[in-house]
Formats: C-alpha cells, structure tokens, sequence
C-alpha cells in the first residue's frame, strides 16, 4: 500500500501525457513493422479480398457514400491507383525488408541528433519521417515507391527506438524510471496488435490503402502532440539552462513536489563517478528496465570528455567480451525467429490451422502484448541470463513442435506452438538484449556498444525479412509440404543457448561493468 501512495504522488498527469505523446514514435515501430502481414496476398495481387474484407468494404462504401456524385467522386479517387501491385515472394520480401535498413541508419544517426538538438527536436524530426514514408504507401503504385515508403518509415522507427527511452528515462521519477522504461516495449507491441487487426479487416483491393492511411493519422497525431510537450530537463540542464529544466521539471513532477534531490547538482556541474557512470547507462539507446537507475540530476551532470567511439572501442581488447556478448543477444533475438511470425504469420499460416491465420496473428499479437506486460517484473527477479535461457529453451522447443506439427498436420498442436513461441520471447530475448549494453560496460564505451548492438539488431532483423520467406519457400519445394523452415530456428536457438551459456555473464545486482567480468578496476 505503501508503495501504491508513492507511486500516485510520483505521477502527475502531466507526467502521463508526456509519455503517451513520446511512445507513439515507438508503437509507429511496432505498427509499421507489421502492417504488410495481414494483406501481404492482396497488395501483390494474389488474391482479391477477404471475405470479413468484403463485407467490410461494402459496409464502409455504404456508409461514406451518402450520394451519387460523392460516390462517383470516391469511386475515380480509388480507381486512381492500383487496387494491388504485382510482386513475387522475393520482390515482397524487398518491399518488406526496407524498413529495416531505413531502421538502422535512423538508430545509427539518432544519438549523435539528440545529444546536438535536443531530445524533442529528434522526436519532431522522426514524426516527419513516419508521415512521408506513410504518405508513400498509400499512394504507392509501384515497388519503388512502396520500398522508398518503408525505407523512410524505417528511418523514424529506427530513431524513435533510441531517442523515445532516453527521454522517458529523464522525465520518468528515479523511482519509477524502470516502470515507465518498460512502456517503450509495451507500445511496440500496442502498434502490433493494432495493424494486425486493422489487417484483418481491410485486407480487400478496395481498402488495404486504409492501413496505411491511418498511419498518417498516428504520425500527425504524433507530431501535433510534440508542439505541447517540453524538451528533457536533463537536456536543459545540459545545455547550460538549468533555470529553465528545473521550471520544466517541477511542471513535470506536479506543483508541490520538492525537485531538491532531483536538481541538487545541476548547479555545481559536478557528478561522482558513480553517477556519471549511472548516466551514460541511462542515456543509452534502449534504457535497462530494472533498479539500476539514477536521478536526473547525474544525467544533467556528466561528463563526456572520456567518452570513446566504436573504434576506440575496437581496438581495446577490455571491451572485446563485452561487445561480442551484446551484440550476440542482439542477433539472437532476432534469429529465434520471432519476426518470422510478427511480419509473415499470415501468409505462413495460411491453410495450415484450424481458424483464419489472420485472426490467430491478432490473438498472437495480444498474447505478445499481455505477456510483455506480465514478463517485464523477470530480469529484476529472476535475473539476465536465466530469463534469456529460458526464453530461448522455450522459443526453441516451440519452433521444433510448430516444425514437427506443421509436417504431420496436427493443426491444433500448431496454433498452441505459435502461440507459445511468442509467449516465450516476451520472457528475456524480448526486454533483455536492450539492458545488457549499459551494465556491461563502463561508462566511457556504453553509447559506442549500444550502438554496435543497435546496428547488429536491425542487420538480424533485415536478414530474417530479407530471407525468411525465399528459404521458406525454396525448403517446401525440396522437401514437400511446409514447416521445414523452423527446424532451422530450432538450430539457431541451440547455438544461441550455448552463446549465452559461454559467453554472457550475469548482470543482475552488479554494481559495475568491472564487478560483471570479475576485474579489478582500471585506474587509467
């Protein structure tokens, strides 16, 4: 109860708007990386419509058309652009694989953004990227154009999933930072969940451009929200106004919160090692869940003249297991397969269960959501390494029993192995690789590795949209049948154990990088 009452007198709902308005950059992630699932066969012309769609779209039709002349004008807006735009499953996979290089180059320039123009200038800027790159996809009628749509799309969700958590992470109360840390995760998966069931009911020729459209809406909404909420007091502070990030943040924090604790060092410049070694592991790309969190008064005081880049970085033999371990967990998460399902489910699933695969992608993505939710307390709890041993054991034998069952037709058995195999992620390979980065390494290397992670996530995520369906395709033609493809992911989840069995230490309740490695600490 206790703490029940300080978390309410910790919240303002000024607070909550600040929050709500930020992570639409990282639903706009979840949503954009999905949106193509659920009408993949209409938009490339293999199909026509749905039979929900159908029904759907005559409704729609009726109800927005209350005149001849108003519905002639619709009917030539709509038959101005294809109803579907013919593509193979290697050109689909192109389109599809798009945004996750647009992904990458937006992480890799986020930082460098943010720390020069500020925090809400970044954010801004990511809104603009979501609106032309979804303002491509609904007016797209080629592949080029649809590629172009998703690479700029890409470039706002990649940035947005930097930028958003250090900003959350510095208007967040030191108490609840891990809290609020965890809705960066949550509203990816909000954005999943609602493209999947948008999908599920427009995927006809006359309406799948809808799913796009909305995507508009999301980002203006998105940008329009930005204009009213303030940029980081840490970033103020930083930046030499601390007059204006403490009026900032006692508006953050509500009228009659003492913020003395919060803003004691601002003033002074000067920061413990301690703190400067807590900040730069909250400032880095994906901020870490659990307790290990510090005051926004060592964020606005650290000291980045001993900062290292990747090079730096490289060439030091200290930071070689470091980076290999994060960047391991990094590609693992991705290569356990779980955008296999996230971004093909519909089109994998497709006459292989005993309901729509569409409707099972919509119940995945809220299985997603919900064990994401319930999942977030584990690492804390239970520990890093245990929740990403657990997560892969389970997402591993659930690939070997989707394989097994797809094989041998047992379609009940394969809906359950679906659902598990993300039930699992939500575990430790979904929230872990972004928490490991900080509590690795020091404070001098933390935004050079985060960035290795960063690049080696999206390099992952792009080969398994890139690849997974041409592999698909090609073992269902040697072999006969389909399910072959996630006896490889069984694979890569046993290698993947054993990597982090090896070579990923334990971080849970290590005050440092140096006590994680079990290393005396360098005075250099």
């Amino acid at each position: 109860m206790a703490t029940l009452r300080q978390y309410m007198r910790d919240i303002s709902p000024y607070l909550l708007l600040l929050v709500f308005v930020s992570t639409l950059g990282p639903l706009q992630f979840g949503y954009h990386l999905a949106e193509l699932n659920a009408p993949q066969d209409v938009i490339s012309c293999r199909v026509s419509k749905s039979s929900i769609s159908m029904r759907l779209a005559t409704a729609f039709g009726t109800w927005t058309s209350p005149s001849n002349s108003n519905r002639h004008a619709t009917t030539a807006a709509v038959t101005a652009l294809p109803g579907c735009i013919p593509m193979d499953d290697v050109q689909f996979a192109v389109v599809s694989s798009m945004f996750t290089l647009g992904g990458l180059a937006g992480a890799l320039a986020a930082g460098p953004t943010a720390s020069a123009r500020g925090r809400l200038f970044s954010m801004r800027l990511t809104g603009l990227f979501f609106v032309a790159g979804s303002v491509l996809l609904t007016l797209g009628a080629s592949i080029t154009v649809m590629s172009i749509g998703r690479i700029l799309s890409g470039v706002g969700a990649g940035a947005a999933t930097v930028i958003v958590p250090i900003y959350i992470s510095e208007v967040a109360p030191p108490r609840e930072r891990g809290t609020f840390g965890a809705m960066t995760q949550v509203s990816i998966n909000v954005g999943i969940l609602g493209t999947q069931t948008l999908g599920y009911f427009l995927s006809s020729q006359s309406t799948w451009r809808w799913i796009f459209g909305i995507g508009i809406l999301i980002a203006t909404l998105q940008i329009l929200g930005l204009l009213i909420i303030p940029e980081s007091p840490a970033w103020l502070a930083t930046h030499k106004n601390v007059t204006q990030a403490k009026r900032t943040l006692q508006r953050i924090r509500g009228k009659h919160y003492d913020i003395e604790e919060e803003t004691t060092l601002w003033d002074s410049g000067v920061a413990s090692p301690e703190e400067e070694a807590l900040l730069d592991s909250s400032s880095a790309a994906i901020p870490s869940s659990g307790p290990r969190r510090v005051s926004i008064s060592s964020i606005a005081s650290g000291n980045s003249k001993s900062h290292l880049g990747f090079f730096d970085v490289v060439r030091d033999a200290q930071y070689h297991p470091a980076l290999v371990a994060a960047m391991g967990v990094m590609c693992a998460q991705q290569l356990c397969g779980i955008n296999s399902i996230i971004m093909y489910s519909v089109s994998l699933l497709k006459d292989l269960l005993p309901i729509s695969s569409a409707l099972l992608t919509i119940i995945i993505s809220a299985i997603n959501l919900f064990t994401t939710i319930a999942c977030s307390p584990l690492p804390d709890k239970l520990g890093r390494k245990t929740c990403l041993l657990l997560s892969i054991f389970g997402q591993g034998l659930s690939a070997l029993a989707l394989a097994l069952s797809i094989v041998f037709g047992a379609k009940i058995l394969s809906a359950v192995a679906v659902l598990f195999f993300v039930a699992f992620f939500a575990v430790g390979l979904g929230p872990v690789p972004f928490i490991l980065a900080s509590e690795m390494v020091g404070p001098e290397a933390v935004g050079a590795v985060q960035s290795c992670c960063l690049g080696a996530n999206y390099l992952a995520t792009f080969l398994v949209a890139q690849f997974f369906p041409i592999i698909n395709l090609s073992l269902n033609e040697r072999f006969g049948g389909a399910g072959w493809v996630y006896f490889i992911f069984t694979g890569l989840a046993v290698l993947s154990g054993l990597f982090v069995l090896w070579r990923v230490p334990e971080t849970k309740g290590k005050k440092d990088a140096d006590e994680v490695w079990g290393r005396t600490r360098r005075l250099d």
